[in-house]
């Protein structure tokens, strides 16, 4: 079993998140990275040499200088006719860009999952995270996104993966991107975090979230997490899901 791997990167380094979605992937089988982006020589080599790692792909071009779900997607698409599976850290790209890879495959996505259980059986939370479910697939192709605290990270060194150019598929015009704001922040990133403090709905308001929630992580070094019924209520932003 062959599985493509959604490399989540800074444009010079892999991020933390990657290294746990490769010891995901390892589960299922063989494991390929995708490396997207403008410029991505470096990251391409650091992805080559995560432990257990069998081949880097590597699409140079404009088009995914900002990993547009709308442009990233096809190139899944057209990796996957060689693979059976794609994995992708649960981040807020991951979490853009699998569900349009699996729009595009017509199969059901297996989502945040906590540990693999089998070729096709993976287990994961539901019920705001109070319950754990085993959930099987019948798709032939794989959709998968991974909770990053779940699993131990791949060793970033010591791996001897091949690199291999293939062609973008290309600014498809759905999307373009505008600009960013990069938020300045001690805490850890929630995707990676060792400690994280969270709170609910049961708090009552925005405000009394962030007045026990902040300081209790800060205190600990940890990040803020979130429920979603928490989110919903306007208590935290998407981002602490």
């Amino acid at each position: 079993m062959k599985t493509l791997v959604w490399v989540e990167h800074d444009g010079g380094t892999v991020k933390d998140a990657t290294l746990s979605a490769v010891t995901a992937a390892a589960k299922l089988g063989e494991v390929h990275l995708l490396v997207a982006g403008q410029g991505v020589d470096a990251v391409a080599r650091a992805a080559a040499a995560i432990a257990g790692v069998g081949k880097v792909h590597v699409a140079d071009d404009a088009a995914y200088a900002h990993a547009l779900a709308e442009n990233v997607a096809p190139l899944v698409v057209e990796l996957m006719g060689h693979h059976d599976a794609f994995v992708a850290p649960a981040t807020t790209t991951g979490k853009n860009i699998a569900p349009r890879v699996a729009a595009l495959l017509d199969v059901m996505q297996v989502s945040d999952i906590l540990s693999v259980e089998g070729p096709d059986s993976f287990t994961r939370p539901i019920y705001a995270g109070n319950a754990i479910a085993t959930v099987r697939t019948s798709d032939k192709k794989l959709v998968v996104t991974v909770r990053g605290t779940a699993f131990d990270k791949a060793e970033a060194q010591g791996g001897t993966g091949t690199i291999e150019a293939v062609a973008a598929t290309g600014d498809k015009g759905l999307s373009s991107f505008t600009g960013a704001e990069i938020a300045e922040n001690a805490r850890p990133e929630l995707t990676s975090a060792k400690i994280i403090v969270s709170g609910g709905r049961a708090l009552g308001s925005e405000e009394q979230f962030h007045a026990l929630i902040d300081p209790l992580a800060d205190k600990l070094g940890a990040a803020v997490g979130a429920s979603r019924a928490a989110v919903d209520a306007g208590y935290a932003p998407n981002d602490y899901q």
